[in-house]
């Protein structure tokens, strides 16, 4: 899978970025951001340990376990580069950065005990080893450790966009789970349900970047809308590698969200474009979760366009996202936010 989203004159330094007019790996595109952060990068990573740490042994180890199962920290690295981009000058960010990975991790854990999820990019999950009474728990141990340390900012602001975030995200969660093994979801119902589960943690990243290096409203603006595309864009590549990838590269099976009965915009979309035949196949595999015509619903899926569909999609997404960071201040920092929206659509896992 190729894909280019449209770029711009980069202006400013840019010995540390890639050629954008080249064709490069989605691996090279996140190294060579991280490249740009790595020291703040490496200091999330201690104040992540540091704030983990509790006196009850069972949370230090479960937490620890889903920290450290090679997630790519990737809303944390867009929360340090737009900081940077916006030339904020002090320590908040490292701190914040790690408030959201500990959010995103916590959404991890309650996700896979409501999907009863086995794996987590590929490895036990944490939910399969421990068991679901020690995931939520554990959860809720990061949702509360993480407002703890926003508390220790001092700022209302960014108290009141993460709780707006930990709503949202809440409410996208019980939508998702509404709408399970249901195959009337429409495709703006779906994307209501990813702008809160997934998208709003990556626009409370990048605003909490602009709110603490004090940006005036039209950067603000710029800040939220990259990062509610980016997030978008993301959740949709994720839709489609659950059909079109390979299990080893994404730590799952092809079809499980089909078999956790979860209808996203592939199948909403192929149910659409199927004939009447197939779309009763298509029907009873998402109310009962069947995987095992999986071979027969990846034609389906296939033949109906509704990939090539998710992933247009997916591409305006990350387009938009690529022009709102071209409205922010010009330096390398906002060269890698451009190219991570690239990033979001041409990786693989």
């Amino acid at each position: 899978m190729t894909i280019h989203v449209p770029t711009s004159q980069s202006t400013g330094p840019s010995h540390l970025w890639p050629d954008p007019d080249q064709d490069i790996s989605s691996e090279t595109l996140l190294a060579s951001s991280l490249l740009l952060v790595e020291e703040e990068m490496q200091r999330v990573d201690r104040t992540i340990e540091q704030r983990l740490d509790s006196d009850i042994p069972l949370i230090n180890e479960l937490a620890s376990y889903i920290i450290h199962s090679g997630g790519k920290r990737l809303r944390p690295l867009i929360l340090l580069l737009c900081a940077r981009c916006c030339d904020y000058r002090g320590l908040q960010h490292i701190q914040l950065a790690a408030v959201i990975e500990f959010i995103h991790t916590a959404t991890l854990l309650h996700d896979d005990v409501v999907d009863s999820s086995a794996t987590r990019r590929g490895k036990p999950s944490a939910n399969h080893v421990w068991g679901n009474e020690a995931s939520i728990l554990v959860g809720d141990f990061l949702y509360s450790r993480a407002f703890e340390m926003m508390v220790e900012t001092g700022s209302m602001e960014v108290m009141n966009i993460m709780a707006n975030a930990t709503n949202a995200i809440a409410e996208g969660e019980v939508l998702q789970l509404m709408n399970r093994h249901s195959s009337k979801t429409t495709e703006e119902q779906y994307m209501d349900t990813i702008r809160r589960k997934t998208a709003k943690l990556f626009e409370s990243a990048t605003r909490i970047a602009g709110v603490i290096s004090d940006q005036e409203p039209k950067v603000l603006r710029n800040l939220r809308n990259y990062g509610l595309h980016l997030g978008i864009a993301f959740q949709l590549i994720d839709d489609v590698l659950d059909y079109d990838a390979d299990h080893r590269f994404i730590g799952k099976d092809l079809g499980d969200d089909l078999a956790e009965g979860k209808l996203t915009l592939p199948l909403i979309h192929a149910l659409e474009r199927a004939d009447p035949n197939r779309r009763r196949i298509l029907h009873s595999a998402i109310e009962q979760g069947d995987r095992e015509r999986i071979a027969e619903i990846l034609d389906i899926v296939k033949s109906t366009g509704s990939l090539d569909y998710t992933l247009e999609r997916a591409c305006s997404h990350a387009a938009r996202a690529r022009q709102s960071a071209d409205e922010l201040p010009a330096n390398d920092f906002r060269d890698a936010l451009a190219s991570l929206a690239e990033f979001s659509v041409i990786r693989n896992r």
